[in-house]
């Protein structure tokens, strides 16, 4: 039996209307389900607890949602052991694109019935679990920018999430300014000045498909990291379209590590955002949780 977690205000509304053309290909296949409707993080995590905890045959939970619905889940599915399908229907859908899953409902639920599943790391942090990114700074306050904007509505409406978060970098650059980072990776440390962001990284891109991190796998078992620091505003600018095709990689003022112990220490209080939810309170002290999580995939 599968059990279904459905946000119906994801993505405008899409997410009940994702959930209506998934019930009736369940009824139709005549596929034995159970399904939950929840709008907030806690409310998700207790009601999957309790309908996890009775005694079926649990072959996956499938979030009908954005990367926020899946982010208040990775808790409980890794403390059950049961795997995690996705189906698109918020406005990044990071989560979906790390793995390789289409924005295409009915397809998206082929592969959770296809059965096939892949290992998946997780991000640990003193709040919690995150699946696809940790973001610390310039880019987590763009995306608090963008979620509590106008434009995200009008963009989610006409289905071009990707342009709202081009908007909302240039809301963001116009006030935000840089400071200190001390980065300690696998007992390595160094303090770089006027740093705008640390992107932690599990997978190789996030806000709606920019490649922070191109050579990040979700299951490698390490973690991918993005600082950028010692530029200018036009430079930062002019940074942002070359993460769209990864080629940000060969800029100066961008710096990469990997490793499975990291610190994050900022000179001041910078907003924090797993999988775009906010999990601000530094210093950051994260690690990586080996194949933590199995996720319906191809």
């Amino acid at each position: 039996m599968y059990l279904f977690v459905i946000n119906k205000k994801s993505g405008n509304g899409h997410g009940y209307r994702t959930w209506i053309k998934i019930k009736a290909a369940l009824d139709a296949r005549a596929v034995r389900y159970r399904y939950l409707f929840t709008e907030s993080a806690g409310q998700a995590e207790i009601s999957i607890a309790e309908t996890l905890s009775e005694q079926k045959k649990w072959l996956g939970v499938a979030v009908i949602g954005g990367d926020g619905t899946i982010h208040s889940v990775l808790q409980v599915l890794k403390d059950f052991g049961i795997p995690l399908a996705v189906i698109p229907a918020g406005s990044g859908n990071d989560t979906a694109r790390g793995f390789g899953i289409p924005h295409d409902p009915l397809t998206a639920l082929d592969i959770m019935l296809a059965g096939q599943t892949r290992t998946a790391d997780l991000i640990a942090t003193s709040n919690g679990l995150t699946l696809t990114a940790l973001a610390i700074g310039f880019d987590a306050q763009v995306a608090e920018n963008v979620n509590t904007s106008l434009y995200k509505k009008v963009c989610n409406f006409f289905r071009v999430g990707r342009f709202a978060y081009i908007v909302g970098v240039l809301h963001t650059l116009m006030t935000f300014k840089p400071c200190s980072v001390t980065v300690t990776c696998d007992g390595s440390t160094t303090t770089y000045p006027d740093a705008w962001l640390t992107a932690v990284s599990n997978v190789s891109s996030y806000g709606g498909g920019l490649h922070i991190c191109p050579e990040a796998h979700p299951g490698d078992g390490e973690l991918d990291i993005c600082i950028v620091h010692g530029c200018s505003r036009l430079q930062l600018l002019r940074l942002f379209p070359t993460v769209l095709s990864g080629k940000h990689v060969r800029l100066p003022f961008v710096k990469f590590l990997r490793g499975k112990q990291l610190s994050v220490h900022f000179d001041q209080q910078r907003l924090a955002l797993g999988d775009g939810e906010n999990m601000s309170a530094g210093p950051y002290d994260i690690s990586i949780e080996p194949n933590a999580l199995q996720v319906y995939a191809v």
